[in-house]
């Protein structure tokens, strides 16, 4: 019985041994994993698809952010911390730790890039925007409009203003046609909420029509309180029977041949665009318009101009009549000041 007893104690020796090596062994890798990592300067560290946590543990040792591996696989096993990580680009600032960056790994919690759009650009100002981007992988320069568009399930086939404009956020691994994806979807999306909520009586066939009419606010002004006053001329003038004489579109329609300067000749040549010769509005959007320029066209101000000229600080002075107009055109535009500008810096 004495024997009995001696060995129950030894075993409980051990075994209140073995739990304090368990709980000391477990205290310390929590306190090692709180530790920041020796980092001698901000790094980026790069997680393939398919790697697991025992190669990163052992990629962070190579790279000497981490003493042994080990310490590392025995913190995940002991926390339960799984093995589920997500690829891609990580910054590791100084004084992160191990904890802090297998957290951010598991979560996903990736370098992100971004990549601005510019309201009243054309389509291909934008393809030009991202082909400058140094991460995004290039896909589109090798393709055609009519290749990018169908990519996109577009049956469209012109690609002016169907990308909307903004800023947009991405990882490492995207490409150019990703964002693309993203603007064009994003452009439907707006548009069919903003044409469900349209005022009643305007002269547009469908959402497609709105959506030139917004192209062409866009390129007249970037000031706020005039799109909904630009877009009731236009509109006015359409209800008329008028020609939209605006200069943007006549623009568009030179493509590479305007050097900046619009010439009588240039007004007379026809184009499908020159709304100084066709009637109505022209075949497409001329620029990819934002959310207040399509919300100007789909609720234009209620006015009774029919005619407006840039009044040379970046603003415009509406008129009703052709007389006033002129008179506006001898005062604003046949004597510009050396500061004269059509539209706000």
């Amino acid at each position: 019985m004495a024997i009995l007893k001696k060995i129950l104690l030894a075993g409980l020796v051990l075994a209140v041994l073995a739990c304090g090596v368990v709980l000391y062994a477990v205290s310390w890798l929590n306190q090692w994993a709180e530790a920041p990592m020796r980092l001698q300067q901000d790094q980026v560290l790069n997680v393939p698809p398919g790697s697991s946590l025992y190669r990163l543990s052992i990629e962070l040792e190579q790279l000497g952010l981490i003493e042994q591996g080990r310490y590392l696989r025995w913190y995940i096993k002991l926390n339960k911390l799984g093995h589920f990580i997500q690829a891609g680009e990580y910054a590791v600032p100084q004084g992160t730790t191990p904890h802090q960056l297998i957290a951010r790994i598991q979560k996903g919690d990736v370098i992100q890039y971004s990549v601005t759009l510019i309201n009243g650009q054309t389509f291909g100002e934008f393809l030009q925007t991202l082909r400058a981007d140094p991460v995004l992988i290039q896909r589109v320069p090798d393709m055609t409009h009519a290749q990018i568009l169908a990519a996109l399930q577009e049956e469209r086939t012109h690609p002016e203003g169907l990308f909307y404009p903004d800023t947009y956020h991405y990882r490492r691994g995207d490409s150019d046609l990703d964002i693309l994806r993203r603007a064009h979807g994003r452009m439907a999306e707006l548009l069919a909420r903003a044409w469900d909520q349209r005022q009643e009586g305007l002269p547009y066939k469908d959402a497609y029509e709105a959506l030139i009419m917004a192209s062409i606010v866009e390129k007249e002004t970037a000031v706020g309180e005039e799109r909904a006053l630009i877009a009731g001329v236009f509109v006015n003038r359409l209800n008329k029977k008028m020609r939209l004489q605006t200069d943007p579109t006549v623009i568009y329609g030179l493509g590479d041949q305007y050097q900046g300067n619009i010439t009588r000749a240039h007004l007379k040549a026809y184009s499908p665009y020159n709304t100084y010769r066709i009637n109505g509005l022209p075949p497409t959007p001329i620029a990819n318009p934002a959310l207040p320029a399509i919300e100007a066209a789909l609720h234009p101000a209620t006015t009774n101009a029919l005619y407006f000229v840039a009044k040379g600080d970046g603003s415009h002075h509406f008129s009703e009549t052709l007389q006033e107009h002129t008179k506006a055109v001898r005062q604003y535009q046949w004597k510009r000041r050396a500061d004269y500008r059509s539209s706000p810096q």
